[in-house]
């Protein structure tokens, strides 16, 4: 088979570019900067200059594919440089569903996020819930705009398309928030952990298979969430401490006072740090077979990884 690929740089698209080519698929991936996209030429990956702002650069590559993965996003919980997240989630989204649509290309699948939820408050969710405001960053927003503003009316409009709905993705490549808190901590420097927080984890390695279970299984017109397992942050840290033997943080500031440090400050980062983003994976699980790791058996090796790499110096 041969796909179209975006975000092939990026830390799910890399990981599901990789998956592809084991299995043997021709993939063409779209990329800014060919130059800076060896690991993919590596795996022998046909590149194509052009990005998903640029209409006119997505027709040559996904001429004639069998399948389309929108991977790419833009993915910040800051307001700097936010000035692109509208033109690359909502825009972009938009220029390769309706490429993807006169090109009559069979299916897609888009990557969307359980962050269209926003703040679950502790609820477990499934993909019939919907948020409608307000969103506590500009991720989450534009995100929500690509779902359900331009995704969701081109599925019932009869385009062949399945979105998918990642939760919390950890793992070898990371660079999100996640990521750094990882770092913090490792690095003995994370004073402070609020109790709220709470996450869905999954590996990258069973988000990008779910990719795969969505363009082979997935019904289109349907959302699946392919979120792992839940955990609090606090819980994932003191799992952490038992496997690192570093310490967990101990001081757990009420949320109230760090929504009230957020307002003040109006900083995206304070506002997410109390929030629980939580869904239900159970209609991935039965209708695509979908089957992420338990964070028991993920974690330990992602954080040999992590402490190799501070070990080895700055990155």
């Amino acid at each position: 088979m041969k796909y179209f690929l975006t975000g092939g740089t990026g830390f799910i698209g890399g990981e599901l570019a990789s998956q592809l080519r084991r299995a043997g698929h021709t993939v063409h991936a779209l990329v800014r900067d060919p130059a800076r996209a060896q690991r993919l030429s590596q795996l022998g990956v046909d590149l194509f200059k052009g990005d998903v702002t640029d209409r006119p650069s997505l027709r040559a590559p996904m001429s004639g594919v069998d399948g389309v993965f929108h991977v790419a996003g833009w993915y910040k919980i800051s307001s700097k440089d936010a000035g692109n997240a509208y033109p690359v989630n909502v825009e972009g989204t938009r220029n390769v569903l309706e490429t993807m649509r006169e090109l009559q290309v069979p299916k897609g699948v888009y990557t969307s996020t359980v962050a269209v939820f926003s703040d679950t408050h502790g609820r477990l969710v499934d993909e019939s819930y919907r948020h409608n405001g307000p969103w506590l960053s500009v991720y989450d927003h534009t995100k929500w705009q690509a779902h359900y503003e331009v995704a969701e009316p081109m599925m019932k409009k009869g385009l062949p398309l399945v979105i998918v709905q990642p939760g919390a993705v950890y793992g070898q490549g990371d660079t999100s928030v996640l990521h750094d808190l990882v770092v913090q901590y490792l690095r003995g420097k994370l004073r402070a952990v609020p109790k709220e927080p709470a996450y869905c984890f999954a590996t990258v390695e069973d988000t990008a298979r779910g990719h795969l279970l969505a363009m082979e299984r997935g019904r289109p017109g349907e959302a699946y969430i392919l979120a792992g397992e839940r955990k609090s942050v606090v819980e994932v840290l003191e799992m952490a401490e038992r496997l690192t033997g570093v310490p967990a943080p101990k001081t757990h500031p009420p949320a109230w006072f760090v929504r009230f440090l957020a307002a003040l400050s109006r900083s995206e980062r304070l506002r997410v740090a109390t929030a629980t983003y939580i869904a239900s994976n159970a209609k991935a699980v039965h209708e695509l077979g979908f089957q992420p790791t338990p964070l028991s058996e993920g974690l330990p090796p992602y954080l040999r990884y992590e402490q190799e790499q501070l070990r080895q110096g700055p990155r």
